[in-house]
């Protein structure tokens, strides 16, 4: 699992979208919203959105941080004229914001604008994804401030392999809640089922409120299981991954980022160290994890120089670039300790990905830099399985041989995680 942020909006449109369809009652949401960005022409959307001159708006950046009200960037109850102002003071400005984790400096690029909801309670929600199972919190002390009420937030755990529907679910809300209760217990029902289907990994909303008897969330954090992408596709529909607030990506992501988002394989770049001497290649969003824990239960945590994955069965072309892309990063220089680099081309037993079409665009990739390769000492091991991986293994072992490059090639019979200690230690794990 490798678990990322969403925008608010994204979160919010998926919900409100897809959450009646896991309950029987006429249970929904009301949106009204609109993101905005440096590319959107303010003047013309009211013609697509006529709410914006007809109700009392909220605009707040949408870039994967909190505490907006305390960074004074939360505009509340305007009219679209004063919103539109707003943000054009705000667009493309360099600000240095304060959450719990400390300050971060980046630019305002998007915002979120939506229907203004008076409210009197605000409560706090929460449904996160954990190694034993998920957990449902809440707390009637909702606002900006749960961290220091924590002590009021109650829990309801569900293990793995159980269901909601086998806990007392109803029983864990405060009684407090009256007869709002009821409600709650059907939204968040709905909402738990809703994001195991669509492998969200953390969901909060803070707060969260009634309004004329209807719930509505007003402000959202969401994260999902961005491996899932391909089988959530239809539910996901455009959601986007935005950088963190601050944090900009390396030419070389945005390049793989690019590719990925005209294909419909996956293809992830992270670039972790660029002086690290482990680098992976790797196949499938589960075999990079494993890989990835590894290296670091190893102790090379501090070696590990990337972290992504190619799956999806993606074409000689696409694979042979994003190998182009790690092998030039790779051998930009040598380790400045005179020590040997190393690349792991790896995965597991592949269900419908042609292994030896894939390895071609890796090869291909390989003897463009193989000067490059034995200038900087790397060594590589590969370990595969799947379709057409005997083929894809030997041509492999051949492309060592012909290149002069150190190479050790194996299949299924020897466990994933094997080459990496090989090569680490010299030894299995």
């Amino acid at each position: 699992m490798a678990e990322k942020g969403i925008r608010e909006f994204d979160a919010k449109r998926m919900i409100a979208k897809g959450l009646s369809n896991f309950t029987k009652s006429d249970l929904k949401l009301e949106t009204k919203q609109v993101l905005i960005s440096p590319d959107t022409n303010l003047d013309d959307l009211t013609g697509e959105y006529p709410w914006l001159e007809n109700e009392k708006l909220v605009a707040k950046p949408d870039q994967l941080f909190g505490k907006r009200g305390k960074n004074n960037l939360l505009f509340v109850n305007k009219n679209w004229k004063e919103v539109k102002a707003w943000i054009k003071e705000h667009m493309n400005k360099k600000v240095t914001i304060t959450q719990t984790t400390g300050e971060t400096t980046g630019i305002l690029t998007h915002f979120l604008v939506e229907k203004f909801f008076p409210h009197e309670e605000e409560y706090y929600l929460a449904i996160t994804t954990g190694r034993d199972g998920d957990t449902i919190h809440f707390s009637l002390k909702g606002g900006v401030d749960i961290e220091e009420v924590w002590d009021s937030v109650v829990t309801l755990e569900i293990p793995i392999l159980s269901t909601i529907d086998n806990l007392d679910f109803a029983g864990f809300l405060p009684d407090e809640l009256g007869d709002k209760r009821e409600k709650m217990t059907e939204f968040i029902t709905a909402l738990y089922r809703m994001s195991v289907d669509y492998h969200f990994t953390y969901l909060e909303f803070n707060p969260i409120t009634f309004v004329d008897g209807a719930i509505i969330p007003l402000d959202t954090v969401a994260k999902l299981d961005d491996y899932a992408s391909f089988q959530c596709a239809e539910e996901w529909k455009d959601v986007t991954f935005p950088k963190p607030f601050g944090l900009k990506g390396t030419k070389e992501e945005q390049y793989i980022s690019e590719l990925d988002e005209r294909t419909g394989a996956s293809l992830k770049l992270t670039v972790l160290n660029p002086e690290g001497r482990v680098w992976t290649l790797v196949a499938g969003g589960g075999a990079s994890v494993i890989f990835a824990d590894t290296v670091a239960d190893l102790g090379f945590a501090k070696e590990l120089a990337n972290y992504g994955e190619y799956s999806g069965n993606p074409t000689r072309e696409l694979t042979q670039a994003y190998t182009r892309t790690i092998l030039k990063l790779m051998t930009e220089k040598k380790d400045s300790k005179g020590r040997s680099k190393f690349l792991i081309i790896g995965g597991g037993i592949a269900n419908f990905t042609d292994v030896a079409k894939t390895f071609t665009g890796i090869i291909d990739a390989i003897e463009e830099y193989s000067e490059a390769l034995k200038k900087t000492d790397v060594k590589i091991y590969v370990r595969r399985g799947g379709p057409n991986y005997k083929e894809g293994l030997a041509n492999m072992r051949k492309m060592g041989k012909k290149l002069g490059l150190p190479v050790e090639v194996y299949g299924p019979e020897t466990h994933m995680t094997k080459i990496v200690s090989m090569a680490l230690q010299g030894k299995e794990v």
